[in-house]
């Protein structure tokens, strides 16, 4: 599905943010990007979407090269960005203007039910929790039934609740229909929830440094012993002490 081969990424002449960084993500598969500030996690994300352009490598959906933003590929940010003078509904359909009335109404309906949002539908973004936002920010990416979906830190800036509870609807989802998730995350707890793999990154400059295979059953307890074991195995790769 997804394909990185040898992406390098240069700011100016002093920053290298990415240099010959490969990675095959399998169809269906949920993989996690983690590593320390500045060692180009999101630049990465930001390159397999389309968003940015690699200075070296290139990248490949379904064996196509990615020269600009794809339609198969959906992006929830950290932020929610919804468009604060449109609805709901009308934020979810945003993506999808270019199918007729009816379908549209249809998928944006489907997809608020999904995040659990269908009451929601008329709301302004103003009115919308931190989580609800971000839940309609789900909504919009998936509307348009993308086979890739990239997200950058997602619940980052949600309390520890909510962002637990997000991160088990978003597996809820996935279940449904088995898109490939890649997702940039700080938080290790959130990447062994969610990923079949995690890729660790190092900076100075930014390259996988390893790469971890999550071979826990799912749902996964975040106190158990194997949760834990894996977790300090990813603290080491980090070179942080537990």
């Amino acid at each position: 599905m997804l394909r990185i081969e040898h992406v390098g990424k240069q700011f100016g002449p002093q920053v290298v943010a990415l240099h010959d960084v490969s990675l095959q993500v399998a169809p269906g598969e949920i993989v996690a990007l983690v590593g320390a500030s500045g060692c180009g996690k999101s630049t990465l994300l930001r390159i397999a979407a389309g968003l940015e352009t690699p200075g070296t490598g290139r990248v490949l959906i379904d064996g196509a090269p990615v020269a600009g933003p794809h339609p198969a590929v959906g992006f929830i940010f950290q932020e929610p960005r919804l468009l604060p003078w449109l609805t709901v509904c009308q934020n979810v359909e945003f993506g999808i203007a270019g199918l007729p009335a009816a379908e549209r109404t249809e998928r944006s309906a489907a997809a608020l039910a999904r995040v659990g949002l269908s009451d929601f539908a008329g709301t302004w973004p103003r009115q919308l929790s931190g989580g609800m936002a971000q839940r309609a920010a789900i909504a919009r990416a998936l509307v348009a039934r993308p086979g890739l979906l990239l997200l950058d830190e997602p619940f980052s800036a949600l309390d520890p609740f909510t962002k637990m509870d997000l991160q088990d609807h978003l597996l809820d989802i996935w279940a449904d229909d088995r898109p490939t998730l890649v997702l940039v995350t700080h938080d290790l707890e959130e990447a062994l929830v969610l990923a079949d793999r995690v890729v660790v990154l190092r900076s100075r400059p930014g390259r996988v440094h390893q790469t971890f295979a999550v071979d826990l059953p799912r749902p996964r307890r975040r106190t158990a012993p194997d949760f834990q074991a894996q977790k300090q195995l990813l603290l080491e790769a980090l070179g942080v002490a537990a």
